[in-house]
């Protein structure tokens, strides 16, 4: 209601070229420096092809490679296997800043970021030395699999099962809304 009356007075309201705060305000200098990386990253690599990746509808393969490169591809993993160490607020600050660019291929990012640390929090010693230095450098893809058709996001409400059958499991259920489905080379079920 207050914005309706604001504009039937005719006052303009701040477009996003007037914003004043900047977003490095309260940040460590190293944090300030990841954001800045991650600005001129998604400012060059990014922004100029965001509207024709998203009328594609694909992945843009050799920016993520590129974004591996530079360390955006397991931001918050240990750097035993490739990496990069960073906190959650360094990950946060790199996700705004590329999102700046394009919000799908950050959006996809972000997932890919949480495969890796899931495999590198809780998988085993051979699977991480088999599978995150190739994912923090976007060789091979990780998506998450949550959302189910009759729970939608709710984890409480999952029905999907794995059952342990010799040194294999055994997966019944049905996922949808897989970012990066048929692209991603690795997949993690909830």
């Amino acid at each position: 209601m207050l914005l309706r009356n604001i504009l039937s007075k005719g006052v303009g309201l701040r477009n996003s070229s007037s914003y004043c705060m900047r977003p490095s305000v309260g940040l460590e200098r190293d944090v300030e420096d990841v954001l800045e990386a991650a600005h001129q990253f998604a400012k060059k690599e990014m922004y100029p092809k965001m509207a024709e990746w998203d009328k594609q509808g694909e992945l843009p393969m050799d920016v993520l490679k590129k974004a591996g490169e530079m360390g955006f591809g397991a931001i918050y993993c240990s750097g035993d296997h490739g990496g990069s160490g960073l906190s959650r607020l360094h990950a946060s600050v790199i996700f705004e800043q590329l999102s700046m660019g394009c919000v799908s291929t950050a959006a996809y990012i972000s997932i890919h970021n949480m495969c890796a640390w899931m495999l590198d929090t809780y998988g085993p010693d051979k699977l991480k030395e088999d599978l995150l230095p190739d994912m923090a450098l976007f060789n091979k893809l990780g998506s998450y699999c949550l959302t189910e058709p009759d729970a939608g996001s709710d984890a409480a409400s999952i029905r999907t099962t794995a059952t342990k059958k010799g040194d294999y499991y055994v997966v019944n259920g049905s996922k949808a809304f897989i970012s990066g489905a048929g692209t991603s080379d690795k997949y993690v079920k909830l």
